[in-house]
């Protein structure tokens, strides 16, 4: 597993870049329902989510943007986190 370091935190570089993957290209600008499955699928990847993923899910959710549809599912999966 890789890790970046942003203002002295680590976080998960896969999660990171599937984020910006999905806010990057041609006319995406908000992760969207389809995209917050993605990133919870991701996090999941493993036997349970580390501290490293939920710090990185944490820190997408404050700095990336979302639709309301999303903001409003992914608030509902951390919060079963």
């Amino acid at each position: 597993m890789a890790y970046v370091t942003i203002d002295g935190v680590q976080y998960e570089k896969e999660l990171l870049e599937l984020a910006k993957h999905h806010t990057t290209g041609r006319g995406e600008s908000n992760l969207a329902k389809d995209e917050v499955v993605d990133l919870f699928k991701s996090a999941n990847d493993g036997p349970g989510i580390t501290d490293t993923e939920l710090r990185t899910l944490r820190y997408i959710r404050e700095t990336f943007p979302f639709t309301d549809a999303a903001a409003d599912l992914f608030d509902a999966e951390f919060a079963k986190l």
